[in-house]
């Protein structure tokens, strides 16, 4: 007779992740955060690669792929074949395909950028590096504000998970340094790697970076359940204001686009910013409002929708639709002063390339 019982009944849950390291130590960590919270269930970790693991020859931003580090993921939670999926948030798009959610994003980690350097220059700055040095990094939002800053330094793509991007910096004499997320360096145990770390005056960090995202299925209820425990309510107002900028920008991987945001008492910051590829152009500015709503039941009649494809169980709405609406104004405050001709122009150009 067909067992029917959910998979949490069952007291199984299967948990999708890549498989490069970063990613089970990423996987890993959250396996055990579940563990502690839900002590009777076995958590079964299913490991794959993904498109953007696969094709490493090619820079992310020409790829053209929304969903380079997902789709495979998702396919096997609509197939049931996991039950969760946890991902870098910065690697989910700001709309999810139908039938999935966000059910948990945990406390973030440092969203800032780091610099490592080739062994030769260990212990300098960015700032010391000779005329032309070569800086490795894949991302249009990093090159686009580091060229403004140190137009004597040249910026070419490097591509591969951490363990490679490391190899080829150490092994080469191809780079003088690499821009990596300081969040990976230290999920990897390698902080002493760090030389430098950029902070968000230097260059703004990508939407979401240094936090981890949970997706399930948007109808599986029992699982949402289980994941919202996980959910860590500040990461999740900063990372909803900043995917909402993002998506109102209809900005991604192929355009530099970067934020930065902070939680003051009671009030969510946010700024944004949009460059063109040399960094020569850019729109930056900063908008607040309030999140803390004292009247206001948590549980309220909307507590399932979603906000930018998350669903934040147990976080007020009233704070969720606020921070979803700061980023969408800033969004449109940009866009007002010329936001879109910029990034086309940047999208057009990195076509081009």
């Amino acid at each position: 007779m067909e067992d029917r019982r959910s998979q949490a009944e069952r007291g199984v849950i299967r948990v999708g992740t890549r498989k490069s390291q970063l990613a089970l130590i990423q996987t890993n960590s959250v396996v055990k955060m579940l563990t502690n919270k839900f002590p009777d269930v076995h958590f079964e970790i299913v490991a794959m690669s993904t498109t953007g693991d696969k094709i490493l020859d090619t820079a992310l931003s020409k790829i053209g792929e929304k969903s380079l580090f997902t789709k495979e993921l998702e396919n096997a939670l609509e197939k049931n074949e996991v039950d969760l999926v946890v991902h870098s948030l910065k690697d989910l798009p700001t709309t999810l395909p139908l039938g999935f959610t966000i059910g948990a994003v945990c406390e973030r980690e440092s969203p800032y950028d780091a610099v490592v350097f080739h062994p030769k220059n260990a212990e300098k700055k960015l700032e010391a590096l000779p005329k032309n040095s070569a800086i490795g990094t894949s991302s249009l939002r990093r090159a686009a504000q580091l060229k403004k800053l140190y137009p004597q330094l040249e910026f070419k793509d490097i591509r591969g998970n951490l363990n490679t991007r490391l190899k080829k910096l150490d092994e080469h004499h191809d780079f003088s340094a690499i821009i990596l997320a300081a969040a990976g360096l230290q999920r990897m145990g390698w902080q002493k790697r760090i030389d430098q770390v950029l902070s968000p005056e230097q260059c703004l960090y990508a939407v979401g970076q240094g936090a981890l995202a949970v997706e399930v299925r948007a109808k599986d209820q029992d699982i949402l359940n289980m994941v919202c425990a996980l959910q860590h309510p500040q990461t999740v107002l900063r990372c909803i204001a900043e995917r909402a900028f993002m998506k109102r920008l209809e900005g991604g991987c192929s355009v530099p686009v970067a934020v930065c945001t902070s939680i003051q008492d009671s009030q969510l910051y946010l700024t944004g910013a949009v460059y063109s590829l040399d960094g020569s152009d850019c729109l930056k500015e900063t908008m607040q409002r309030n999140i803390v709503f004292p009247d206001e039941d948590v549980d309220g009649p909307n507590d399932d929708s979603q906000h930018v494809g998350i669903t934040a169980l147990g976080v007020p709405y009233k704070a969720l639709a606020s921070a979803e609406q700061l980023g969408t104004e800033l969004a449109d405050l940009l866009l007002s002063q010329g936001a879109k001709e910029i990034l086309t122009v940047a999208r057009q150009l990195n076509d081009a390339r």
